[in-house]
This record gives C-alpha cells, structure tokens and sequence, in this order.
C-alpha cells in the first residue's frame, strides 16, 4: 500500500482531461460499422459522462462521415467535438465545413512511415507541419497535431516536428504510439524529455498490439501528459487503443488523479458499445466485465461477505464503476457464500441441510454444468423439503406468430400472484417476442442482461439449454435456465424462471 499512498500523494491536486476517440478510431475495428443513429447517441452518452473531447470521425473520408460529424457537432454536446484530418487544406477544411471545436491534424514522422507512406524528406514534413498548423489556427481556436508513429521517430526530429507545430499555434500536442510497440519505462523518458523541452500541453494515443496501451498511458501521464487518449472497451486498429475504464480508474483510485468522468456511468457506457458493436468482452475484463466483482472461491466470498476489501481493491468498489457483486455457484463455492445466497430469499437451511445443498452444487458444477441462482433455490427447497415455493408466475398457455412477411407477435396467458393476465408484444424474433410479453406482464420494470443458447444435443430436433441473465430496478441480476426440443418455450421457461427469482427477493417465501 506504500506505493499507492506515495503515488496518491504526489499526483492528488493533478487534472487530466479525456479525449474519446471510439467514433472514429473505434469504428476502425474490423468488422465495426455504427448506423448514423448509432453515432449520435454514443456522442451524447460520452458527453453524458463527462468525456471532454469527442473525435467524431473523419470527415474527408466521404459524404456520409462529413454529414454525422457535423450532426455531431450541432447536438450541443458539452464535449469539444474534434474532427480528423490529414495534413491537407481539404481535409481541414471539410472539418470546418462541419462546425468542429478541435481540427486533429497528423502526418507521419518515422522514417518507415514517411518514406513508404507519404514519400516525403524531414525537410518537407516540418514544412508542411507548420503550413497545415497555421492554416488550422487561422480558422479554428483549437488544432491538436499528431506525429504519426512519434514512438519510432528519432526523438531529436521528433522534437523539430513538435516545436514547429507549437510554434505554428498547435493547442495540444499528440504522441501517438502508434503500432504498440511502445513500454512504460521508454514512455516514461520521452514524454518527460518532451514536456522539459517544449511548451505545449501533451497527450497520448497508445495502441494495445502488446497490451501494454494502458499501461503506457498511465505512464505517459506520470511523466507529465494532461490529456488521454481512449475508446470504450478498448476498441480499435488491431488490438485495439487504451481502454476508456480502466485508465479512467487507474487514474482515480491509484493515482488520486481527477479525470472529471462520471465513473457510475462506465459499466452502462460499455454495454451501450457492446450493443452497438456487436463485440462482447470477456468475463474477466477489468473494470466493466461481468465477473469484475464477482467472487466463486469459498475463501473469497468468505471474505467478501465479511469485510469487501479483503478480496477486492477497495480503492475500487463495484458501486464506483455501476457495476455489482455477486455471488457465483460452481465446484469452488463454500458454505458461508450459499449461506448467504439463501438468506437473501429468507431461506434458512439448518447446518445438516446446508452441508447437503453444497455438496449437491459441488456434484454439478464438477462435470461441467453451469449452477444458476435458480438451481440453487431448486435444490435447497428439494432438501428441505419446500413445495413451489417462491413462484408466483406460471405460465399457462403461449402462442407465437412469425414468417417471413409477417412481424413476430407473441401472446402469453399465465397466473401472476393468483390472477390470470394475458399480454401481448411484438419483437426482432419469436423468442424476442415471446420475452417481451412474458416481461409485459410485470409491474415492476426489468431488463434481460443476458440470454444465451446451447444444443446439447445432436441433429435438427436437438435439445437446446437455454441460460437467462435479469436485471431489477435495483440492479440485482438473477440468472435462471432451462431445456427443451423448442427454443421458444425453453426461452420462455427461462424467463419465468428468472423472474420468479427476483420475485423471491421482494417477498418473504
């Protein structure tokens, strides 16, 4: 902890401010395309959480990109809307065109770069640097310019290059590490060398092709950048940019460093580029990932139940960040964390049955199978001999209706709380519809967070097992399955499953 309270106490009154570059160098992920509709709302939703300079794209690159940075930069957005371009008037000037706050000029400054790319002398980049730089200042109050590649320029033209685009009227300078092959300790050195020999505020953009882009940013700042370069989840060229959340709480938690983000907001921000992405991440992502703050071992829930802080950073809570605990059942689970699972839905198992309910999760986790929260309360009430328990939904009669020319519409009858209800919804698809209508019918708002399906069996008519995620209105998440030769009644199962869990929850059994 010495480390950290050294690292807090000399960086504690620093500012560094955020510039999101998900629209533009995100979008540059392979087999990423955001819809004109897409665009805006990620634009509001970075603006919304405090980002303060938002690369909306480049508009010069076609009609299409010019016309969303330029809906971009009319929404009114708090953030400084920046626009990219080459080190060409006509790219600068379809950024003006737009109405940006911030024109991003670069050109390539490494001999590699400069010889294969633009094919131009040392001589003729500085010329051109302080030509585009001044052109940019003559028609806009902010220019960032960017050293493509400056990691792998010989760092004495690299400071010529930078000086002239200073000199020229350049607000902020960019350091890109543009192919990762930078380290921390190299990063270290040269954004402390440029910051002693140049009179310009200093950012970084830092490529992941070694997972080493937080890391150099981290650094890059320690070293004395104010600004940061990120996407949200990481996205980007190859192996993507420096990750949105954890630098944000790298900075914050470790450093004491202020950022200005709204850090409730980075669990909802990455789901929101999830969604529109199409890429998910993995359970153990950092930060936003969906086992965070999630605890299996016995050990671990012991001491999370007990005290937060003795399995997790507590620098760092799940409640900082948007996200929260849980619990998880498998083979490594101990008796304290079913103790409490089962305590939160007020059952209360006696030591002889609790004994028994453990061994039995441990029996099936052991051969592979996936332990639900709805296996758990199955289990315990078989043990202890409860009947129906905790359900207050069953469902009585579903009927679906989709093709090829016809939208998908689901209707649903069940007894909720002893009453019949009946509710009817349309959707993407008949299990989409199907969902829908079963969630219609509850008066309490709730949100599918996660609905996979895996055949475990063979040939067309194979059996489907069907895992469902729900999140309340407090953001507790229930998590519930079930099987069936019909994907859409064992989609439909699962669902009143889960929402039966969450019932529990608000009722005593």
């Amino acid at each position: 902890m010495r480390g950290i309270v050294f690292f807090v106490d000399s960086q504690a009154k620093k500012k560094v401010t955020v510039f999101d570059t998900t629209l533009r160098d995100g979008e540059q992920t392979p087999g990423i395309s955001f819809t004109f509709e897409q665009k805006l709302e990620i634009a509001r939703q970075l603006s919304s959480i405090g980002v303060h300079a938002i690369e909306a794209g480049f508009p010069a690159s076609s009609q299409g990109e010019l016309e969303t940075v330029k809906a971009i930069a009319q929404l009114g957005l708090d953030a400084d809307i920046c626009g990219l371009a080459r080190s060409r008037k006509e790219d600068v000037d379809a950024c003006l065109e737009c109405g940006v706050d911030m024109v991003h000029v670069f050109i390539p400054t490494s001999e590699v770069q400069r010889v294969h790319t633009i094919k131009k002398t040392c001589e003729e980049v500085l010329e051109i640097t302080g030509e585009i730089v001044s052109y940019v200042r003559d028609h806009c109050d902010k220019c960032m310019f960017s050293a493509m590649d400056a990691t792998r320029t010989d760092p004495d033209y690299l400071i010529q290059v930078f000086r002239t685009a200073s000199e020229s009227g350049a607000t902020i300078l960019n350091v890109p590490d543009t192919v990762g092959v930078y380290y921390p300790t190299a990063m270290k050195q040269l954004i402390s060398r440029l910051a002693s020999e140049i009179d310009c505020p200093l950012d970084v953009h830092c490529h992941n092709d070694f997972g080493l882009a937080v890391a150099n940013t981290i650094t890059a700042v320690e070293a004395g950048a104010s600004q940061v370069q990120v996407t949200v989840n990481g996205l980007g060229e190859r192996a993507g940019n420096a990750d949105l959340a954890p630098t944000v709480m790298i900075l914050e938690s470790i450093f004491g460093i202020s950022t200005g983000i709204v850090k409730e907001k980075l669990v909802e921000t990455s789901r929101l580029i999830t969604r529109y992405s199409g890429i998910g991440l993995p359970p153990t992502y950092p930060i936003v990932g969906e086992n965070a703050f999630s605890h299996e071992s016995g050990i671990h829930s012991h001491g999370v139940i007990a005290c937060a802080a003795t399995f997790e950073p507590g620098i760092m809570t799940p409640e900082m960040v948007g996200h929260r605990r849980k619990l998880t059942l498998g083979k490594h689970v101990g008796r304290h964390a079913v103790k409490q699972m089962l305590e939160d839905v007020r059952l209360q198992p006696t030591d002889t049955e609790l004994d028994r309910i453990v061994e039995k999760i441990k029996f099936i986790a052991v051969k592979g199978k996936r332990v639900t929260d709805a296996d758990l309360y199955e289990i315990a009430e078989s043990i202890m001999g409860i009947v129906n328990g905790g359900r207050v939904i069953e469902m009585e009669n579903i009927a679906v209706m989709t093709g090829n020319h016809v939208i998908p519409t689901a209707s649903v009858k069940a007894i909720v709380a002893g009453k019949e209800s009946v509710f009817s919804a349309t959707g993407t698809g008949p299990v989409d519809a199907a969902l829908k209508a079963i969630m219609g019918m509850l008066p309490v708002r709730v949100q599918l967070k996660e609905f996979n399906i895996e055949a475990i069996s063979g040939g067309s008519d194979a059996i489907g097992h069907v895992t469902i995620a729900v999140e309340d209105e407090h953001g507790r998440i229930f998590d519930a399955s079930a099987s069936g030769d019909d994907i859409v009644l064992a989609s439909a199962e699962a669902m009143i499953n889960a929402l039966n869990l969450l019932h529990r929850v608000e009722k005593p059994v």
